[in-house]
């Protein structure tokens, strides 16, 4: 019996030996075997994203991808960070506040998305919203709501020569009480109020001014309640549909000519997209894509929700810490605001 034994136990040694040699990769315990982990995204990997595995360790629930060489027809090079947000942690990152000496909101100090990490040690950065730079004080173009406080409201009017006056209601990415997220159109009134609109006021440059957005206009204005936003210029996707309102929400982006992009997004299944293109030419041939393009590619991640940030020269993600594309600027621009994930 204990010759039995022991010749079967040598004979499945030598089985398994056999079937490891003959270049058959298995993992390094038995019982690991029949179970080899699932790709998390397998709808964006079967679109030509590969993921992106040389830029340190992430979270379980955090996955990075590159873009195959053409987006919408174009050649690209893109990024995009997925996380789920059962496990996740967004942030809006930058010191804001109301100064009553440059009477707006913003801050005296602008850091480089490398800056913002080194202070949040988040997963995942990408530079935030728009701002502008007088007398030494930056002010927020775009709102900013951290832990249920509105530190800045988007910019709430639009002139190209001063004397005549548009108010554009702009949009902006929530996260809202119940921990959805969702995309809208802001307006802060001057008697201190937020709204949010279910539609942009109609606004056009080439167009005489709408009044100026109230409780009553546009329709459906609730007070807006996040617990968490960024607001940025162009509404991309809301309810799944492909918006893209850069003409009525008015400030400069040139939305359809092809530039770097940033843009943020979340999915039907409780999932964050942030997403970054380089574009001027770079690198050679990539010139970059519009904002119609990257509602495009968002909807084609999966994204129901999903904004466009500040692009251009500002335009940049870091995987812990570590650089993706190549910015417009040959540098990190700094910025006011950035988008954290950890």
């Amino acid at each position: 019996m204990m010759l039995t034994k022991r010749f079967l136990f040598i004979a499945s040694m030598l089985l398994a030996f056999s079937f490891y040699s003959c270049g058959e990769k298995y993992p390094e315990h038995p019982w690991e075997w029949d179970q080899d982990e699932e790709e998390p995204n397998p709808d964006i990997t079967k679109q030509g994203w590969t993921v992106v595995s040389d830029l340190g360790k992430l979270p379980d629930y955090i996955q990075v991808y590159k873009s195959p060489e053409k987006l919408v027809g174009k050649q690209a090079i893109a990024y995009i960070a997925v996380a789920n947000m059962s496990k996740a942690k967004f942030e809006v990152l930058g010191d804001i506040a109301y100064s009553q000496t440059a009477n707006g909101y913003g801050g005296t100090t602008v850091n480089t998305p490398s800056g913002f990490y080194d202070s949040s040690k988040a997963s995942i950065v990408v530079n935030g919203g728009l701002f502008f730079l007088s007398d030494g004080f930056y002010y927020s173009q775009n709102l900013v709501v951290r832990d249920g406080q509105m530190l800045a409201p988007n910019q709430n009017y639009y002139s190209k020569d001063w004397v005549t006056l548009w108010y554009p209601t702009l949009g902006a990415f929530c996260q809202m009480k119940d921990g959805t997220f969702k995309t809208t159109w802001t307006y802060y009134t001057y008697d201190g109020v937020n709204y949010a609109y279910p539609s942009p006021a109609d606004n056009d440059i080439n167009k005489t001014p709408l009044a100026v957005p109230s409780s009553s206009f546009p329709a459906g204005a609730q007070v807006l309640e996040a617990t968490q936003a960024i607001g940025g210029v162009t509404v991309l996707l809301r309810g799944g549909e492909i918006k893209n309102t850069y003409v009525e929400e008015m400030l400069d982006i040139s939305g359809a000519s092809n530039q770097p992009r940033t843009a943020i997004g979340s999915t039907a299944d409780k999932k964050m997209i942030l997403f970054v293109c380089e574009g001027r030419n770079m690198t050679a041939g990539v010139a970059g894509l519009t904002t119609g393009d990257v509602a495009n590619v968002m909807k084609s991640l999966g994204c129901t929700e999903a904004l466009n940030l500040d692009g251009g020269g500002s335009s940049c993600m870091l995987v812990n810490g570590n650089e993706t594309i190549k910015g417009s600027d040959g540098k990190q621009r700094k910025v006011l605001t950035a988008v954290g994930l950890k």
